[in-house]
């Protein structure tokens, strides 16, 4: 737990650090680095993918993606990302890296000043939202490459752009930090009494601050542990990892792990262990 405050109380995580799906990453490497206290109500980290891959070969990552906008700087190009809903594959060839700052779930809607949903599956160009600004932005951060030297020059341009303060963020927050830690939450259903909204105003809220259903969060958010145990290894059977994931049964867990991951629960594992690529691009 964070010490920043938070509208309401501490930050609190909203997003963990499981989703990429490459068995033992041997091309790439992923830095992460907490965002300035200041800034933590609305972004929750800044990220670093490098890459050296050997001449003649390509490489592979492949990621389940977070319920998160992400600004990235990708081969010169400054982007805004919208959620992405289906499992990612980015080649890796030569030497490169991708930048990218991480918003909390609900946490890029006050800078975008419309619904979160018209940006899922979406790029943008920063410039369309910033103007001339963001090409200031681009240049500067295409002039570093250490993370920590990355994060000061974003945080400096966000800081600049920050909008006004919106309490809606800190709600939306607490109900994602449910939906990714709390057990007893097995459906949407089972936010409305805490909550003081019907199942129909948390899909609203959604849609327009994060820009996936509740329902996808938490299953999303359950898949991301799910692929991490199976990676790690678990002597579990599939059906005590479903119910302790809060599946009601077996069949409709392997049903959405196969669906996201694109292989069964057995066949990931297997891979995992024999050190393969799990996902094949």
């Amino acid at each position: 737990m964070r010490d920043a405050v938070w509208e309401g109380g501490p930050v609190q995580a909203t997003t963990s650090e499981y989703g990429v799906l490459d068995g033992d990453g041997r091309d790439f490497t992923l830095d992460r680095m907490p965002v300035a206290d200041d800034l933590a109500d609305l972004v929750e980290r800044h990220w670093l993918v490098r890459w050296d891959v050997p001449g003649g070969r390509q490489g592979s990552v492949t990621l389940l993606p977070h319920p998160c906008v992400n600004l990235v700087l990708d081969r010169g190009q400054l982007l805004i990302a919208g959620v992405g809903r289906e499992r990612f594959t980015y080649p890796l060839t030569g030497r490169g890296q991708v930048y990218g700052v991480k918003f909390r779930p609900g946490g890029f809607r006050p800078w975008l000043g419309e619904p979160v949903d018209r940006l899922t599956d979406q790029y943008r160009p920063l410039a369309a939202l910033w103007g001339p600004a963001a090409e200031d932005l681009r240049a500067e951060l295409a002039a570093v490459t250490a993370l920590p030297d990355l994060a000061a020059v974003a945080e400096r341009h966000l800081r600049a752009h920050r909008p006004p303060p919106d309490p809606a963020v800190a709600e939306v927050g607490r109900i994602v930090h449910a939906l990714l830690y709390d057990r007893s939450v097995r459906s949407v259903g089972d936010l409305t009494g805490w909550t003081g909204r019907s199942t129909r105003s948390l899909q609203r809220l959604f849609q327009r601050y994060v820009g996936v259903s509740p329902k996808w969060v938490l299953q999303r958010y359950r898949l991301h542990e799910a692929a991490a145990r199976l990676a790690e290894g678990t002597d579990r059977t599939w059906t005590d990892v479903a119910v302790e994931l809060g599946y009601f049964d077996q069949s409709h867990f392997i049903r959405d792990f196969s669906r996201a991951v694109g292989m069964t629960p057995a066949a990931y594992a297997t891979a995992c262990r024999h050190h393969r690529a799990p996902v094949s691009t």
